[in-house]
């Protein structure tokens, strides 16, 4: 495993590492400690040291589940979560700093820890970023031993460039993938100058970026790639990234030709994030112990040459910018 520097945290974390929103459970289906277990020691087994989760994945069993593995093992793991997903209606105006404190609180006890390494805003409204009363808080957070860092998950490039104007911004979490090429343009730098760290997440496109669908594959009515492909239940660009089905598999099959050989899509998926040295951690979920590792694996392929990092953008601009590129 390589590491990286996790922008001004000074964390060095694996560059593959491992997001826990579907872990011991798999969208839709129902959370499973046992398996979650295995596959957080399959990360740490094999040079994860860095686990990014939520306190509003599995209604807070993905947060037990990381806490307690933390105290099973005694390697150095970095712990990120996130707040704000709570608030309901999730407008602006439910984000106060007394609510995101409770949060926080809330993911400390339900970890058993004292301090967290990276409390991150969980993709709040837009008119969020604009209120400095709510960076404010987490200088607070930190002055109480509460914190250590303090970092953002975004859905637009744009809310990310509001985010790296406040100086306590460590971290931005952002979609970036073959589909999602938007935030290598500009924003990539901005953060970079600013010495803030990037955490690319939905590195597959929620699977769609594998090669392994179809236009045959059916989802559990309770995975958001059944329900929320039109945004129904949150930001529509966090399933699939936003592509339309039916094209992104058409995109698929390009990509799997610039990359035919044994190595699957997948693989080379996460090795292309890795090709933007802006990018300090790449974080792909698993559902299973054998995902985990064929992700970490990706981070061992050769680097893609310029041919390939031209051909994956001619199909980026052929079959996808159009459709989401203006829209995040």
């Amino acid at each position: 495993m390589k590491y990286r520097k996790l922008g001004k945290t000074g964390l060095n974390v694996s560059e593959i590492s491992l997001g826990t929103w579907q872990v011991g459970g798999g969208w839709g289906g129902s959370f499973d400690g046992k398996s979650a277990e295995k596959i957080l020691n399959a990360a740490i087994d094999n040079g994860v040291n860095f686990l990014d989760t939520a306190d509003v994945y599995d209604a807070g069993m993905s947060e037990a589940a990381v806490g307690k593995l933390l105290k099973s093992r005694s390697e150095d793991v970095f712990v990120a979560t996130k707040c704000g997903r709570q608030i309901n209606p999730h407008v602006n105006e439910g984000y106060t700093p007394a609510a995101l404190r409770a949060y926080v609180e809330a993911s400390l006890k339900n970890m058993q820890l004292e301090t967290l390494d990276l409390i991150q805003l969980h993709c709040p409204p837009t008119e969020v970023f604009r209120r400095g009363e709510i960076f404010e808080l987490f200088d607070r957070l930190k002055d109480e031993g509460k914190i250590r860092n303090m970092g953002v998950s975004v859905e637009k490039v744009m809310e990310g460039e509001l985010a790296i104007q406040y100086s306590n911004v460590t971290t931005v979490q952002i979609i970036f993938n073959m589909f999602r090429q938007k935030p290598s343009e500009t924003f990539f730098k901005m953060a970079k100058a600013k010495n803030v760290g990037i955490i690319a997440r939905v590195p597959l496109a929620s699977g769609m970026l594998s090669g392994k669908m179809t236009m045959n594959r059916k989802f559990d009515e309770n995975d958001h790639r059944h329900f929320n492909r039109e945004g129904k239940a949150f930001d529509k660009g966090e399933t699939f990234s936003g592509v339309d089905f039916e094209k992104g598999l058409t995109a698929v099959e390009e990509l799997k030709e610039i990359f035919s050989g044994v190595e699957p899509l997948a693989k080379w998926a996460l090795r292309w994030i890795l090709m933007f040295d802006e990018v300090s951690t790449v974080i792909p979920g698993a559902s299973r112990e054998s995902q985990v590792i064929d992700n970490i694996n990706a981070a061992e392929l050769p680097n893609l040459s310029t041919e390939q990092m031209t051909a994956v953008k001619s199909v980026y601009e052929k079959y996808i910018k159009a459709d989401v590129h203006q829209l995040w």
